[in-house]
């Protein structure tokens, strides 16, 4: 299984479901990977169970650009150079009306979710061009491509991962760095319990159960079917593929 042999990975939110099935994924693949994350003990636990010589983690806040520069430079002062980088690190924020949401929760979902990418990219390119390419995915959501009610923050960053998706996707080309996002539908994991909750306090099953019905295929994603898509666009049988929005989302936005 080499569809990733001697690429080295960076993976930012390594730690969460979807972070920690790419990383292991890669790891089967023949990938070198970095994982990431804001909580050094959640690190230790992902790598510990991932259990890879070819695994290292790092604490990267990915609103901090310094943090992002430190995660490029240790993965190539590690592995030597830097071929993927996963822009997976996300937060959902909390379920309220726009017109009651608190900015501090609003500035912190932008903050990861936009500005954290655009951070993450921008230290990734600067490595990717001494290695003549790359890859760059990047984890937005079915919520960057439809509206959903009392998520707006959430939503409206998901958005805008497209456009910055996009515009990166130009100005890599040139230098031979593909750009590209994919858009899960609720995934079987933490993020999705913590929506679930705010949706239906204390009502989660029930909740979970109404999200399913919106789904054509009537479940949830899996992280390692998202991690799937993410192995194809990590590897080089995407290599034509840039500045292109993947949903992945069991029909929901058909």
């Amino acid at each position: 299984m080499t569809r990733l042999r001697d690429k080295v990975v960076a993976i930012t939110g390594g730690t969460g479901g979807i972070g920690k099935a790419a990383a292991d994924l890669f790891l089967q693949q023949g990938a070198k990977v970095i994982i990431s994350d804001i909580n050094q003990d959640d690190i230790d636990g992902a790598v510990n169970d991932i259990n890879h010589p070819n695994l290292k983690g790092i604490v990267c806040d990915v609103t901090k650009e310094a943090d992002n520069q430190r995660l490029v430079e240790f993965a190539v002062e590690s592995f030597g150079k830097l071929d993927v980088f996963f822009a997976n690190a996300g937060v959902e924020g909390i379920v309220k009306p726009l017109t009651e949401y608190p900015e501090d929760t609003w500035d912190l979902i932008f903050n990861v979710n936009v500005k954290g990418v655009w951070f993450g990219i921008k230290h990734a390119f600067k490595a990717m061009e001494k290695s003549k390419g790359g890859s760059v995915i990047i984890t937005s959501s079915v919520a960057g491509l439809q509206g959903t009610p009392n998520v707006g923050a959430y939503t409206t960053s998901k958005h805008a991962t497209i456009g910055l998706m996009r515009s990166a996707a130009l100005e890599g080309a040139p230098l031979g760095i593909r750009v590209n996002s994919i858009h899960p539908s609720p995934v079987d994991n933490r993020m999705m319990r913590s929506l679930e909750d705010g949706f239906a306090p204390g009502q989660g099953a029930e909740a979970k159960k109404g999200f399913e019905q919106m789904i054509p295929l009537k479940r949830y994603a899996t992280n390692e079917e998202v991690a799937n898509l993410a192995l194809f666009l990590a590897s080089d049988e995407s290599s034509f593929i840039t500045g292109a929005i993947y949903p992945i989302d069991g029909g929901m936005t058909a």
